[in-house]
């Protein structure tokens, strides 16, 4: 974060609810996607838009906020695709896996570089996802990096998320890097997953305040905006040489946990490879 605030022509696409006003974000390049509700909350109290808020203060508040505000020169493409109802079905703010293929290939074509997935499935079950599974191959074949909460439910065992294994699933950990407990872990988490900070984390609120959250949807854009900083400090490396440089090749990775993002190690490895 020493090094860069991000570039303009980093577009981060944000799958998440809406996004409340907040003096901390005045002057954040927020834009909204066709296709996607308002990107202006209509209910400030709702969990779509205290979501949604919080997670835009993580990536692009400005620097000196209580928020993280790790890439506030970057470009946040929100799409909006939480509800915010207090009731609906699916609850309120998880998706169906055909409505989020959709928008993920909608996100792909508007031109992002990496898209952050805080979000949950409404339907877990071990079955497989030919759209899902599609949408991301889409996203890969196009160079766009995906960034996804492992979830918070304790399991351990295969996630239909994370089946392919260009997604980068995210769990959470306290300060001292401890597993935040209810992190969902499995072997595809293992393989090409991070741990990142998401035990009281603070944000942007609507309005004018501050919050905490914990969980894996909190840790997913730490990874993603250490991402966008790789991306406008190293922009000719590829989006699989970046994927590589953050998943951090020389860490020995065991079966179902994965290692610890370190950015400087990860910024380290592509000054190693640009010379």
């Amino acid at each position: 974060m020493k090094l860069s605030e991000g570039e303009p022509e980093i577009r981060i696409g944000l799958i998440d609810g809406p996004v409340g006003a907040h003096p901390d974000l005045v002057g954040a390049r927020s834009q909204t996607l066709l296709g996607g509700a308002s990107i202006n909350c209509q209910n400030i109290n709702s969990l779509a838009c205290q979501h949604g808020t919080f997670i835009t203060g993580i990536l692009c508040s400005r620097r000196g906020s209580q928020a993280p505000g790790i890439c506030p020169n970057c470009t946040i493409l929100v799409r909006p695709i939480f509800c915010e109802e207090m009731y609906g079905n699916p609850p309120c703010p998880e998706v169906t896996t055909e409505e989020l293929a959709r928008t993920i290939c909608e996100t792909v074509d508007a031109g992002v570089n990496t898209i952050n997935l805080s979000l949950g499935l409404a339907n877990t079950a071990l079955i497989d996802y030919p759209d899902l599974e599609a949408a991301i191959a889409y996203a890969m074949g196009k160079g766009v990096l995906l960034v996804a909460a492992a979830g918070n439910q304790g399991n351990l065992g295969p996630l239909p998320l994370f089946k392919h294994p260009w997604t980068i699933p995210v769990i959470a950990c306290d300060a001292r890097g401890q597993i935040a407990h209810g992190s969902n872990l499995g072997l595809s988490v293992g393989r090409s997953g991070l741990i990142a900070p998401g035990v009281n984390v603070t944000s942007t609120a609507p309005e004018t305040g501050f919050t905490s959250m914990s969980g894996t949807s909190v840790a997913a854009p730490f990874v993603t905006g250490e991402i966008a900083l790789l991306q406008s400090l190293f922009p000719r490396q590829s989006a699989a040489q970046i994927r590589r440089a953050i998943l951090r090749p020389g860490v020995r990775r065991g079966s179902v946990c994965p290692p610890l993002l370190d950015a400087w190690e990860s910024w380290q490895f592509l000054s190693d490879q640009t010379g």
